[in-house]
C-alpha cells in the first residue's frame, strides 16, 4: 500500500498538467493533497479530481515539519511518495518505476529522474542533466567515498520512503530551513540503508532562477550545512562537486549556447558568495537572514531562528 503527497500553494496555474499526469499512475484515493491556504482554485480543483484534501496554517509550513505531518497520518501505508505541485509525471509508469527498488528490504528510499521542462534555457537544463543522470544506481554509506555529500542527495519533487525505515530515523527533521530530503537520506545511509536513483521514474520539473535567486538559494544551502554540520563531517565537503558541476556547465553551455557563459560565471560567483554567507549565518540578525533567504518565513519561528 503505498499513499502520494503533495503539498501545494496556489497550484492552479500548475494543475492541469500535474493532475493530468498524476491521475495516469494512480487512483484518486492514494493521493493526499496537504494546502497551506491557497488563495486560488487549488483546493477546490484538488476535491473535483477525487484527491483527499487536508490544510495546514500557511504560517506553519515547513518543509519537513510539514511532510512529518502526513507520515504519522497513514500508519498503515508500506510506502509514502512525495511530488511538489510543479513536477508532471513522464508516461503512466513513473510511479511504478519508482517502486521498483523496494522489493529489496534494505531500501529506505528511492527518488526520480527530474528532466528540464519544456522551453528551459541551456543553464538551467544543463544544472538537470549534471544532477539527475540517465544510468540508475543503488548508493550505500560506502557511496560516500566516491560521492561524498552527492552519496545523501535525494528530492522531494519526485520521491519515496519505506515508512517504517523513515519512522526508525526519526522522520522528516522539522527545525531545517529546507533540505530534509537530504538530511533523512543520509540517516538512512548511516542506519545501514540503502537510496535509490532511479532514472526510468521520470518528472519535468526544473526553474529558471536570476542570480538573485540562485543566490537565497545558495545561503539556505549554507544554512542547512552549517547547522547540520555532521552532514560535511560524514559525506564530505562540496568544494570537489562545485568545480565539477562548473567545468560541466562551461562545456554544456559552449556547445549548446555559448553566449550564456557570461552569465553562469555571474551566477557561479553569487551562488559562491550566498553559500558562504550562509556558513555563516550564526553571526547575523535574523532580519539579515530573512533578507537574504529563499525561505524568510523560517526565520520568524523563533526556535528555528537560533542555530
Amino acid at each position: 500500500m503505498f499513499k502520494v503527497i503533495v503539498p501545494t500553494l496556489n497550484a492552479a496555474k500548475d494543475w492541469p498538467m500535474f493532475a493530468r499526469s498524476l491521475l495516469g499512475s494512480v487512483v484518486p484515493d492514494q493521493v493526499l493533497i496537504i494546502d497551506s491556504e491557497s488563495t486560488d482554485d487549488t483546493v477546490s480543483l484538488a476535491a473535483r479530481a477525487g484527491f483527499q484534501v487536508c490544510s495546514t496554517p500557511r504560517s506553519e509550513f515547513n518543509h519537513g515539519g510539514t511532510r512529518q505531518r502526513t507520515v504519522e497520518m497513514f500508519p498503515d501505508a508500506e510506502i509514502l511518495v512525495f511530488l511538489t505541485q510543479d513536477a508532471v509525471l513522464e508516461g503512466d509508469g513513473a510511479l511504478a518505476s519508482l517502486l521498483t527498488p523496494f522489493t529489496d528490504r534494505t531500501v529506505g528510499a528511492a527518488y526520480g529522474r527530474q528532466l528540464p521542462r519544456p522551453g528551459a534555457r541551456a543553464i538551467e537544463a544543463h544544472a538537470r542533466s549534471f544532477n539527475y543522470s540517465a544510468h540508475s544506481e543503488i548508493r550505500t554509506l560506502a557511496s560516500r567515498t566516491r560521492l561524498g555529500i552527492r552519496a545523501a542527495f535525494l528530492s522531494n519533487s519526485l520521491a519515496a520512503y519505506r515508512r517504517s525505515v523513515l519512522v526508525e530515523v526519526g522522520g522528516f527533521p522539522t527545525n531545517v530551513i529546507f533540505g530534509e530530503d537530504t538530511v533523512t537520506a543520509a540517516r538512512m545511509l548511516l542506519a545501514g540503508y540503502k537510496v535509490a536513483y532511479v532514472a526510468e521514474a521520470r518528472a519535468y520539473h526544473s526553474h529558471p532562477y536570476s542570480p538573485a535567486q540562485e543566490f537565497r538559494r545558495y545561503f539556505d544551502i549554507g544554512v542547512l550545512h552549517s547547522r547540520e554540520g555532521w552532514l560535511l563531517k560524514e559525506f564530505g565537503r562540496v568544494g570537489g562537486e562545485g568545480k565539477r558541476f562548473v567545468i560541466s556547465e562551461l562545456r554544456y553551455l559552449l556547445r549548446h549556447e555559448p553566449w550564456s557563459v557570461p552569465s553562469a560565471f555571474l551566477r557561479t560567483l553569487t551562488k559562491l558568495l550566498g553559500y558562504r554567507l550562509g556558513l555563516m549565518e550564526s553571526k547575523m540578525t535574523i532580519e539579515i537572514k530573512r533578507r537574504l533567504s529563499m525561505h524568510p518565513k523560517f526565520w520568524k519561528n523563533s526556535e528555528h531562528s537560533r542555530p
